[in-house]
């Protein structure tokens, strides 16, 4: 079946064309059908949802050590995620996008990173959730995200890239036991899991959470 090509005008595009050219690129690079694409979306939020890390309790707890759902839903997919990313690659069912080292830009991303989720209490996978389900705050706090970004664009030769410091190349765990690969992603995949098992499960609710549960299974009654 030969290869479906879309191209949108880049010139005076409409809210309607931005959306056409955001399916040519789901279409183009080879990733799966947009009815797939769209069902991962779905499942995705749906996960979500049900785990509640969307809301700012999750994050903000978790930035002040009064709830673990974050870190063991972190873990747990970075160890599944491991182990079968890794093998999905080997069978030439996907590709990784290796970033290079860059330390002295980590340490300072990873500094605003953490400040802003704390203050936020979002991330930019529970963001769009947010903003989908009417949360101002957080439509504020992506708009000014996007200014951050344009600020980052303008000024990234002149102060950014000299601020983030030299690149330390390209490379993954695996690189240091050549020879053992699969056996580095599996061990490395169940550890990590293993870790998300053995973090305690502390939940900080909001009143929102707490109405919805009976009297004897809301912690605030049990502890009076």
């Amino acid at each position: 079946m030969a290869d479906i090509i879309f191209v949108v005008d880049e010139v005076n595009t409409t809210i309607t064309d931005r959306v056409f050219k955001m399916v040519e690129t789901v279409i183009n690079t080879e990733h799966g059908s947009v009815a797939l694409v769209f069902l991962i979306g779905v499942i995705f939020g749906g996960i979500i949802q049900y785990t509640r890390v969307d809301k700012f309790e999750k994050i903000a707890g978790f930035s002040m050590l009064k709830d673990t759902i974050i870190p063991k839903m972190l873990f747990l997919t970075v160890g599944l995620t491991s182990i079968g990313l890794y093998f999905m690659i080997d069978a030439g069912q996907a590709h990784y996008h290796v970033k290079p080292i860059i330390l002295q830009g980590l340490i300072i991303g990873g500094i605003l990173f953490g400040i802003s989720m704390a203050i936020l209490g979002k991330c930019p996978g529970t963001g769009p959730v947010s903003i989908a389900e009417g949360r101002i705050d957080v439509l504020v706090g992506a708009i000014g995200g996007l200014l951050g970004g344009l600020v980052f664009t303008l000024y990234y030769d002149d102060f950014f890239k000299p601020l983030m410091g030299e690149s330390l190349g390209k490379t993954i765990l695996t690189d240091f036991f050549k020879g053992n690969e699969d056996m580095t992603a599996i061990i490395f995949g169940i550890v990590v899991i293993l870790i998300a098992i053995a973090i305690p499960k502390i939940e900080l609710f909001d009143e929102a959470d707490l109405s919805q549960l009976s009297d004897d299974k809301r912690p605030d009654k049990k502890e009076n």
